[in-house]
């Protein structure tokens, strides 16, 4: 929903698709840049100290998982520009069409394994075209009865494809990878949402809540990204001293689970002052003239680490070639700003043939 309502608004102002995937860009791999370059420092120093190399893998795979969704995300996220277009002329057209395609893509996933990968893509850009209808007032225009019957036929649907064996039942599973049960939870979850929006428009307008949303909103990116790492590495110090360890499920691992979120939330505090600026975005994106070349070049860049990753899993060298690669990307992504003329003609959509872009 807020990436639709962004690009309207930098579409609005004269800005170009490439200025819009510039500023999702950075917005994700500035952040994510500093994460893994601290990644590799932090298990590298590990490494050199000694710590057994198998659990230097088992803490890379298991801190580095927020890269897989946060890819998934960006995916998403660059498609905007298209999707939104197609959403423009036809929104169910444009939502059926990506459904076709994530079912096709289950049902050829046994012969052709690696298509299952397509789903990363399709699945999240059809859960991503439900927020550009609720974007739309489409939900908010549904009676509360309409409401939840869409969200029972949606958890019906979920059960029976589930209950016939169609898919597994643990929606641990079928996140990695995507498939058809993701889009159904994500209409039941999109339903109760709206059924929920005036209890959650009256603490918003409470006002500590209000600030605490809008604090957390500002840094969620940073929070994200850096509480499985920071979590990974208090479990492993936890290991070095002598400190209760209940076995997980019992009910002494339940009852610390409070402190461990605690902690976990102290621990985040000083991460998110010292990197959470970097998802601040420091001029608007409409005044940044950017190249589509470069765009383009920058995507490549992000996302061949991130393929590496899903055909080889994670590991600590290729964590250091990500951060070299996110690196690279940062500086194609430099862009030059607009002169006050040229921002004038592209406010006024005033732009000439000679000025080269329309």
């Amino acid at each position: 929903m807020t990436g639709l309502q962004s690009w309207r608004r930098l579409k609005a102002r004269g800005g170009t698709a490439a200025q819009f995937l510039r500023a999702r860009l950075l917005r994700l791999v500035r952040p994510a840049t500093a994460l893994l370059a601290a990644m590799v420092l932090g298990l590298s120093l590990a490494r050199a100290l000694g710590v057994d190399q198998q659990v230097v893998q088992l803490m890379a795979t298991g801190a580095g998982m927020p890269l897989w969704f946060l890819a998934a995300y960006l995916a998403a996220q660059l498609n905007i520009p298209v999707l939104a277009a197609l959403h423009a002329r036809s929104p169910w057209l444009a939502l059926g069409l990506l459904l076709g395609l994530v079912v096709a893509v289950d049902c050829l996933r046994e012969a052709l394994p690696n298509l299952a990968y397509a789903n990363l893509v399709f699945v999240w850009c059809a859960v991503q075209q439900l927020g550009f209808l609720a974007a739309d007032g489409w939900t908010a225009r549904l009676s509360r009865s309409g409401l939840l019957a869409i969200a029972l036929a949606a958890n019906l649907a979920l059960g029976l494809v589930t209950g016939l064996g169609l898919y597994t039942g643990n929606m641990l599973v079928n996140l990695n990878l995507p498939n058809l049960t993701l889009v159904l939870l994500g209409v039941s979850q999109l339903a109760v949402m709206e059924l929920a929006r005036p209890v959650l428009a009256a603490l918003a307008k409470v006002r500590w809540i209000g600030r605490l949303v809008a604090m957390a909103g500002r840094r969620s990116l940073t929070v994200y990204l850096w509480h499985l790492p920071l979590l990974g590495a208090m479990s492993g110090l936890l290991l070095l001293v002598p400190f209760p360890k209940p076995g997980a499920g019992t009910a002494a691992w339940w009852w610390s689970r409070p402190l461990v979120v605690l902690a976990l939330v102290i621990l985040l505090l000083p991460v998110a002052a010292a990197f959470g600026r970097l998802e601040d975005r420091t001029t608007p994106a409409a005044t940044i003239r950017c190249r589509p070349a470069m765009a383009g070049a920058a995507v490549v860049v992000v996302f061949i680490p991130v393929a590496d990753a899903a055909l080889s899993g994670l590991s600590l060298g290729l964590l250091a070639a990500g951060t070299v690669c996110f690196s690279v990307a940062l500086l194609l992504l430099r862009g030059s700003p607009l002169g006050r003329r040229q921002a004038f003609r592209r406010r006024h959509g005033r732009w000439t043939i000679a000025s080269g872009l329309k």
